[in-house]
């Protein structure tokens, strides 16, 4: 299929990069409220086949499209920090928690990655694989750095945490239910420690605390998974 000039000009600019990204987002959005928020249209998802579509129909490049959406990847950062609102009014539910809280996240931290590249070396996957698999927990913007500074394909772990965090978010109030985990508190912070952003938002449908915590730690999780994962690549690899 062949385009204007003028159209290739426009789709090389790093603002239209934005633009699709937004607008994929949104055509997402609008189809997870169609079908009545189920989390296997989540807008994140959806958005994703959607954009991934269009850059295969037309002459845009992956990396035109990687270098011009970096401002989004940017303030992906500012959004988990601003996270910190809803938890600022919910503080009062970590009473008695933040012990317990506290370990749980940092032994998922070490579990989760070290039990993805089991998974990864079993199905034979090479060195580059088995990195990237390694931030499948930790939340998009902060996977994007680690992954690029162990050394792990970037689009790849990126498509792994969200694929992960929709997995999760899927997956995670049936097993509340089915184990009777009827503490909101408790469930979003596994929602946030395994689902990490795809697992905070449903976290706040399930309720403003569960949110709330589900950001707490998915923030924590990613802070010790920023220390913990390039020594454990160092010692693995």
């Amino acid at each position: 299929m062949t385009f204007d000039p003028a159209i290739q000009e426009i789709l090389e600019t790093p603002l239209f990069s934005v633009f699709i990204t937004l607008l994929g987002f949104q055509l997402g959005f609008m189809a997870y409220e169609r079908v009545g928020r189920k989390v296997w249209m989540h807008p994140v998802l959806a958005g994703s086949f959607l954009v991934a579509g269009f850059i295969a129909i037309t002459p845009m490049e992956f990396e035109t499209y990687k270098q011009g959406s970096t401002l989004l990847v940017y303030f992906l950062g500012t959004v988990s920090v601003a996270l910190a609102v809803p938890l600022r009014l919910e503080l009062k539910a970590l009473r008695g928690l933040v012990i317990p809280a506290s370990l749980m996240i940092i032994v998922a931290s070490v579990i989760a990655p070290l039990s993805a590249l089991g998974f990864a070396w079993l199905f034979g996957g090479d060195t580059e694989i088995l990195v990237s698999m390694m931030t499948k927990t930790v939340t998009s913007p902060m996977a994007y750095g680690i992954a690029e500074s162990i050394g792990g394909i970037v689009a790849l772990s990126t498509a792994i945490t969200v694929f992960t965090g929709v997995v999760g978010a899927l997956l995670g109030p049936p097993i509340f239910k089915w184990v009777g985990l009827s503490d909101d508190r408790l469930q979003g912070l596994l929602l946030g420690t395994l689902a990490h952003g795809v697992g905070t938002m449903r976290g706040f449908e399930i309720s403003v605390r569960c949110g709330a915590l589900a950001g707490l730690s998915m923030g924590i999780t990613g802070t010790v998974s920023a220390f913990v994962l390039p020594y454990m690549h160092s010692l693995l690899f």
